[in-house]
């Protein structure tokens, strides 16, 4: 597919000399690379391509307060560079924030933006920070995008040290995964900097600026796809490292000593997890140097993310042990409680001291005679002990079943799931008239676990994509053969997380078609493991058993997808 690109990487952008702390980034918008709320004004040097002259128009002298098209409200400019500015605005329409970009119609750079923020917007790619409009009017153009006021940029999150290695891992994944998707529709980013990824507070990584950042920066690119490739292997390096794999600061990040080159991550920086530092190497334009292994490169954001995919799964660390605090004594067991406190005197812990013990003649006579007492008792209740024992040896001498048991109605019976029934014949349900590859079902319900019954990708909605005729679910309807006393079923899923139901039908239907033929409740509907196990409380008579699919789960490439491997009715043959 041929590439449509607005823009040019700026993995090099020298972000100035201010402290780290001082660099992070607090702002969420789809912007420019903010810092401390205000962009970066010096020139930016190209590493693939060449950046258009500074646009001599002014941006738009504008207040907070001013709305445009009576809906959207300025409330705060975080963004005042190169003739155009960005904004924090409120939809009062719609009552969230927005993120505004606002330039005059006759910017030189005001089409190439419009058109980019025009096809990023076609992307509807959950995984970007979405374009919700873009118009020219009055003299203005101007791109609204989502705010996401949960988010935490990168640079703030290596502001406070290296990510640890799941973390790292997380990132490169889903940002790679994302920008290939991106340039299968021939889009790129080319401004792919720390300041224009955010982390949610759910662990998703999204990227802002698709197009959009570059075209209002007027940057474009020979190579768009190498050049966002490496863009994510400099966020990989600076992430594992906190450093910037180039000889100027940058984002916040002190770059690496001049005059050595690049440098693998583990020799910058002890403990660096060595897959994810190759991958990153393979990633960076480094002449013609890869990674210890001598790995081809990857220049492309579909070669990135095949490589990802292919290392070895890096878990998330364990959770800390936190140990319990000291325990801590009450005022009561320190000798000190009910005592008021004596201005200017230190309170100790005094012990209290015991009773003098009774060394007179009388003292002594109580103390042998409490002894006799005790000991007079201990010998009468051993012998009501040994004549009880007696007693029950006696008249149960008769029976050799031992003790008497308590009766065994006593314990709830254990409920049996029955044996696994044959099954006839899969169907797929034809819910709105449209059935989801109907030639797999019986996939679901041929023994193997390494096949069944997979439902396509869908984007934006777990229910089935909310296309007409399926987002009221599927699923699969299996035929026993003949009427039976069914007591549990058993399901091997997909995926983990789906929302499905089992229901059966009426004992007398014939050839059930529709999902108000399926009656009989035997699971509710609730999210499902990969494995399901269900044993009904009473036997159902039915010859046709529907598992039903209302919502599927997401994958890592952020679109959905669910299906069955397998299907076991257990019962009673009748």
């Amino acid at each position: 597919m041929a590439e449509r690109s607005t823009a040019a990487v700026d993995v090099a952008d020298n972000s100035g000399d201010e402290p780290l702390a001082a660099q992070t980034a607090k702002a969420t918008a789809d912007g420019v690379d903010t810092q401390n709320g205000q962009a970066s004004d010096g020139p930016m040097p190209e590493k693939d391509g060449e950046r258009t002259t500074t646009a001599p128009t002014a941006a738009p002298e504008l207040h907070s307060g001013h709305k445009l098209a009576r809906r959207y409200r300025l409330e705060e400019c975080v963004t005042r560079v190169d003739g155009f500015s960005s904004w924090r605005a409120m939809d009062e329409k719609l009552r969230r924030a927005v993120g505004v970009h606002l330039l005059p119609a006759d910017h030189p750079r005001a089409r190439s933006v419009l058109a980019a923020a025009r096809s990023s917007a076609l992307l509807g790619d959950p995984r970007f920070v979405q374009v919700l409009d873009a118009v020219e009017e009055n003299d203005l153009v101007y791109v609204v995008h989502e705010w996401l006021p949960d988010a935490t940029e990168l640079t703030a999150l290596l502001a406070a040290g290296p990510l640890e290695a799941h973390e790292a891992y997380q990132l490169v994944s889903q940002i790679s995964q994302a920008m290939a998707a991106a340039h299968r529709e021939g889009l790129a980013h080319l401004r792919l900097t720390p300041s224009a990824i955010l982390r949610t507070s759910s662990g998703q990584y999204r990227i802002r600026g698709l197009a959009v950042n570059a075209a209002l920066r007027g940057i474009t690119s020979e190579t768009p796809q190498r050049a966002d490739t490496e863009a994510i292997g400099a966020l990989l390096y600076a992430a594992l490292t906190q450093r910037w794999p180039y000889e100027n600061d940058a984002y916040g990040l002190t770059g690496l000593p001049k005059g050595v080159g690049l440098i693998a991550p583990d020799q910058v920086r002890a403990g660096v997890h060595r897959g994810l530092g190759e991958l990153a190497m393979r990633a960076l334009a480094n002449d013609g140097a890869t990674a210890s292994r001598q790995e081809p490169a990857c220049t492309t954001t579909e070669e990135l993310a095949k490589a990802v995919a292919a290392m070895p799964r890096i878990r998330p660390p364990e959770p800390a042990f936190t140990a319990p605090p000291e325990y801590q004594h009450t005022t009561y067991q320190q000798g000190s409680y009910g005592r008021p406190a004596v201005p200017g005197v230190q309170t100790q812990n005094l012990a209290v001291a015991p009773p003098a013990p009774l060394q007179s003649r009388t003292g002594r006579a109580l103390k042998w005679g409490v002894a006799a007492l005790l000991i007079a008792a201990l010998g009468l209740g051993s012998w009501q002990l040994a004549d009880s024992l007696l007693d029950r040896v006696k008249h149960g001498s008769n029976s050799d079943t031992g003790p008497e048991q308590p009766p065994a109605d006593d314990a709830p019976a254990k409920k049996e799931p029955g044996k696994v029934l044959p099954l006839k014949d899969a169907t797929v349900l034809a819910i709105g008239g449209d059935q989801i590859k109907p030639e797999d079902a019986d996939k679901a319900i041929d023994g193997s676990a390494d096949t069944g019954w997979v439902t396509p990708h869908y984007k934006g909605y777990p229910n089935f994509g909310n296309l007409d005729g399926r987002k009221d679910g599927s699923g699969i309807v299996v035929d026993l053969g003949s009427v039976q006393d069914v007591t549990g079923v058993e399901l091997d899923l997909y995926a983990a997380g789906q929302k499905l139901q089992v229901l059966a039908a009426a004992p007398e239907a014939s050839a059930p078609d529709s999902l108000r033929d399926f009656s009989q409740q035997l699971v509710k509907l609730d999210i499902a493991k990969k494995k399901l196990q269900a044993t009904l409380e009473a036997p159902v008579r039915t010859r046709y058993v529907l598992v039903h699919i209302t919502e599927l789960p997401v994958a890592d490439d952020g679109k959905y997808r669910g299906g069955i491997n397998g299907i076991k009715v257990l019962g009673q043959n009748s």
